[in-house]
């Protein structure tokens, strides 16, 4: 009696510890997203920053090259977007114009369609529709927060060139203060988490500039304004698991249709369809393969947390971070069974254990119908 109740206390205890955590993070997103990007950009940056020292190109070189090239890719994002979205920003009033025509013209047919049958027809207001500066002001909002990054940039790029510097010592740091056994795991657990979030960075990058490239060239064979803004709204969206294509394809949609026309909107939404269809669940799986090794409920669940957690940000990493979480998880035996309730059915540990368990049930079955 006395055990169930201290694990009673235990779990109560972690639970509270839980909350307490994730409140402080919660206060503290601003500094815990610098934190966590430049910590991304260091595991990514340290297999070409080891492959340069290597080559026996000075560290500091090997760091500033690195460096250009990010500032160099954070300039370009950050170009593509601002203009776009500043002149989208001044026809809000535009397109809520065109909106409310459109409306009050689609009550008409659906009004004299129905009268046909003697049927009255609901009263549409737009008013109370979703208008197009409430969406266009999301996207504003989305971009904005992006932008956060690049302002943020002098002390994310900071922190990771300290980051970069420490690398190669922090070994030998972790050998002295803990002992060689640990050190070890502590290292082998590093190695699995960079390789772990390098693949699944390097590969939905892949697929989603696939998906950007053809949302883009789509949009701008159909007409439709900002071509290239829509494509890289689908770049960067489609690191959103499950719902960022979705969110990405309403806005451009509805603008097609307000300046355009309806069949072209049509047009634009089958061509998302297709390309989230081919890209999503075509090409990704066969790229991706199940490298992830988290559920589908897990993945939905850790961009619900994270972007709650860090708001767009973590939106945007929280597969890798939830990766990150398992694989710790998994190195301390009080926690492994929380990295395997996190697993996808097809993780390693998990298939071997079906593998296993087939096996067994397979000989018992052999064995019963053996005279």
């Amino acid at each position: 009696m006395r055990d169930d109740a201290t694990r009673v206390h235990r779990i109560l205890l972690n639970l509270a510890a839980f909350v307490i955590i994730v409140a402080g993070m919660r206060a503290a997103s601003a500094l815990i997203v610098s934190f966590v990007l430049a910590l991304f950009l260091t595991i990514l940056c340290s297999t070409p920053l080891r492959w340069m020292t290597d080559h026996r190109i000075p560290k500091s070189v090997a760091v500033l090259g690195l460096v250009l090239v990010i500032l160099s890719l954070g300039t370009m994002a950050g170009g593509l977007l601002a203009t776009p979205v500043v002149e989208l920003g001044r026809t809000e009033a535009q397109l809520d114009l065109l909106f409310a025509e459109q409306v009050e013209a689609l009550e008409a047919t659906l009004s004299d369609f129905l009268v046909r049958f003697g049927l009255q027809s609901p009263l549409l207001d737009a008013d109370e529709l979703v208008s197009p500066s409430w969406l266009l002001g999301l996207m504003r909002e989305l971009v904005e927060n992006l932008g956060f990054i690049l302002a943020n940039g002098f002390l994310i790029i900071l922190t990771m060139v300290f980051m970069l510097l420490e690398l190669s010592s922090f070994p030998t740091k972790v050998r002295i203060a803990f002992g060689e056994a640990d050190a070890t795991e502590a290292r082998e657990n590093w190695e699995k988490v960079g390789t772990a979030v390098r693949r699944y960075v390097v590969l939905k990058t892949i697929v989603s500039l696939g998906t950007g490239l053809c949302i883009a060239a789509l949009m701008a064979l159909l007409g439709v304004n900002y071509p290239i803004l829509w494509g890289v709204l689908a770049f960067l969206l489609n690191y959103v698991p499950n719902i960022g294509s979705f969110i990405a394809a309403v806005p451009a949609v509805l603008v097609a249709w307000l300046t355009v026309g309806v069949g072209t909107a049509v047009a634009a939404a089958s061509g998302f369809l297709v390309v989230n269809v081919v890209w999503g669940n075509l090409i990704e799986p066969k790229v991706m393969g199940y490298s992830v090794g988290l559920s589908t409920l897990v993945v939905f669940a850790s961009l619900v947390f994270w972007g709650w957690v860090l708001g767009p940000v973590g939106m945007l990493l929280s597969v890798p971070l939830t990766v990150m979480f398992r694989i710790v998880l998994g190195t301390n035996e009080s926690t492994r069974w929380i990295a395997v309730m996190l697993g996808s059915e097809r993780s390693d540990e998990i298939t071997s254990a079906i593998e296993s368990e087939v096996a067994q049930a397979m000989g018992r079955s052999a064995e019963a119908q053996t005279p």
